[in-house]
């Protein structure tokens, strides 16, 4: 276990987690909602540091990053836990349904190791994907402060529900983001995510702002998020955030709580196509 770096004491027996929107009040023995943070004897303290339960090679455009690198291969790192409980999550396995005494059987792999195998393969990226990085947030700042010593570039695929205070911490050491910006509609992140949209968008507009490669996700799912005047808002969104921002739209389909028709490729295409009338780099995927 490590402590966390974004909490604050309420009482003797309770602590709140500042990390991420959610502020989360924890009791003695009890975690947040992400299932991860857990308050020991008045402490928070994150329970997957050093406990990855994926590690791959992949390439870089499975991130998805396009502009990125293109080409690249890419050590990818994953933990257990989310902080959102999205109903279509597509690696609920290991972000939602998991159990603390799990946790045991995983290895320990310190960032230095994480390290050592890029330079033993001669990769040159760090991918902190699979689940929510924001929420091995300790695991993943470590990782790359190590990366950047080292000359390795660095990779967050997030949520983006992430408080500034954190992202701008974290943000001096990650080179590149792709985040998901899940619908244009805050009842469909609050319903749907258990989320809040402008959280997401704040996330965007500062990592434009520290000029950060960026790369925004967008999973269109038939009957939930896909109304054409609301993915128009959209897309002006991410033309406002600049030229270069690509976007990848992916088809969806059924996993998790939610039911629903897979996206049909003609409903892709059809977006792909409003899409490009705002945004200069679109990409589709998934099909």
């Amino acid at each position: 276990m490590k402590e966390a770096l974004y909490y604050e004491h309420l009482d003797s027996e309770k602590v709140k987690c500042t990390l991420c929107p959610k502020g989360c009040v924890i009791s003695e023995s009890k975690t947040g909602v992400c299932d991860v943070r857990e308050n020991v004897q008045g402490k928070l303290y994150s329970l997957v540091y050093e406990k990855p339960v994926a590690i791959h090679i992949d390439p870089i455009e499975k991130k998805p990053l396009y502009h990125f690198y293109p080409g690249s291969a890419i050590l990818s790192i994953g933990t257990y836990g989310c902080n959102l409980d999205c109903k279509f999550c597509q690696n609920y396995d290991i972000s939602q349904e998991f159990e603390a005494k799990q946790f045991e059987f995983i290895d320990d792999v310190n960032p230095e190791k994480i390290v050592q195998t890029c330079i033993d393969k001669n990769i040159k990226f760090v991918a902190f994907t699979y689940n929510e990085p924001t929420i091995f947030f300790e695991y993943m700042l470590d990782i790359a402060k190590l990366c950047k010593v080292n000359g390795l570039k660095t990779v967050s695929v997030s949520n983006g529900q992430i408080n500034e205070k954190p992202l701008r911490q974290l943000i001096n050491y990650i080179d590149a983001f792709n985040i998901d910006l899940k619908a244009f509609n805050n009842d469909f992140y609050k319903k749907i995510c258990n989320g809040d949209l402008q959280t997401t968008l704040n996330t965007l507009k500062i990592i434009v702002e520290e000029k950060k490669h960026l790369e925004v996700t967008f999973l269109l799912i038939l009957g939930f998020n896909d109304d054409e005047s609301e993915f128009v808002e959209m897309c002006k969104f991410v033309k406002s955030l600049g030229d270069e921002v690509a976007f990848h739209i992916s088809r969806s389909f059924p996993r998790y709580k939610l039911e629903f028709e897979s996206t049909p490729v003609s409903t892709i295409k059809k977006f792909e196509k409003i899409a490009k009338e705002y945004i200069k780099y679109v990409y589709v995927g998934n099909v």
